[in-house]
């Protein structure tokens, strides 16, 4: 193996990406050396090409970015006993403390110290990742490389839908962006009754509707009030799940909802958002915001899921290789698609 390898960098403080050559990365003795196949193009992915203000005050420069991958071991640390080389893998990006009392307590994803692949640390867009064995989540013959690949946004996705019980309820989903789009179909898998999704882009509305069974309605054109009655449904939603990260769309979910409603809050409105608290306390809604997954109950969960049926591979819409990367980050800024997964094979 060459001590070379091609990468996605943030080079300079600037928008853009560029392909690079950088050293292969060397693992301590606790880390495992990934040899990448596939790797997804994330939301984050775009801020930080974009370089917008959240990514200049979170990003170090220079960096190799991209936290969404499948690949093989090819190199194990010395004290790594329970993985193999050539196992392919997948693995959480959030590399977490050990000293808070959260990680102590096992919950890792509330751990303050965590630390993102790609975001704070160098990550996945490359021939090679180092990771943390702790971290590697092997995978199954049934989920193959590029849903492999996409595993983290579906973690984000079943995390936000688990929040709550769903089953035999109606859940109204805000965002038909990809994460919005696989929380509609894990909604469905695990037992919800009318699932509603809505968005303004048309695109993505009927890609939803191509990926689950779910309800898709345009806010711009259609009433949710219409909607809740044309479904026969007395009172509103049971459940929010608030991928949009648009603040018009929280207060409709807010309006659509039953009393005592329960809402998770996956979306991030830009900026401060205005919040009429008094719908909130008087309609006794229950608030979750939702951080990454849980590390790793929601791992073990989506892919039992995808063991049993959950199909989400037509979320994926453009399958790339690596050296078109810039068509692939211009696609997914168009808002005309869904997932873009990058093939690093042929590199």
């Amino acid at each position: 193996m060459t001590n070379q390898m091609k990468a996605l960098a943030k080079t300079m403080p600037a928008p853009g990406l560029d392909m690079i050559d950088a050293p292969v990365p060397a693992i301590g003795p606790d880390d495992v050396l990934i040899r990448i196949h596939k790797t997804g193009i994330c939301g984050t992915d775009i801020h930080i090409w974009d370089w917008d203000e959240w990514a200049a005050k979170t990003v170090p420069v220079p960096l190799i970015t991209g936290h969404e991958f499948a690949g093989e071991i090819v190199d194990l640390g010395r004290n790594v006993t329970d993985l193999t080389l050539g196992q392919r893998v997948s693995g959480e990006g959030h590399l977490i403390g050990k000293h808070s009392r959260q990680s102590r307590a096992g919950k890792f994803h509330l751990d303050p110290q965590t630390r993102g692949i790609g975001v704070n640390e160098q990550g996945a867009f490359a021939e090679y990742l180092r990771l943390p064995a702790f971290n590697a989540v092997p995978l199954p013959d049934e989920v193959d490389d590029e849903i492999g690949a996409i595993l983290d946004p579906l973690g984000n996705a079943v995390h936000t839908a688990l929040s709550f019980d769903l089953v035999g309820e109606d859940v109204l989903v805000t965002g038909a962006g990809p994460i919005g789009i696989m929380a509609a179909a894990v909604a469905r898998h695990v037992g919800a009754r009318h699932v509603v999704i809505t968005d303004v882009n048309p695109t993505r509305l009927a890609l939803a509707e191509q990926v689950a069974d779910v309800v898709p309605v345009n806010v711009a054109t259609e009433d949710l009030r219409d909607v809740i009655t044309k479904l026969k449904m007395k009172e509103g939603f049971d459940v929010g799940l608030e991928m949009s990260g648009n603040q018009r769309a929280l207060d409709q979910m807010v309006e659509a909802l039953v009393m005592g409603g329960r809402i998770a809050l996956l979306g991030i409105p830009p900026g401060k958002s205005p919040v009429d608290w008094s719908r909130i306390v008087f309609k006794a809604i229950t608030l979750k915001g939702v951080y990454g997954r849980e590390i790793f109950e929601t791992w073990y969960k989506m892919i039992a899921m995808l063991e049993n049926g959950l199909d989400v591979r037509k979320v994926i819409t453009h399958r790339m290789s690596v050296d078109d990367y810039r068509a692939g980050f211009e696609t997914m800024k168009s808002g005309q698609s869904g997932k873009i997964v990058l093939d690093w094979t042929g590199v």
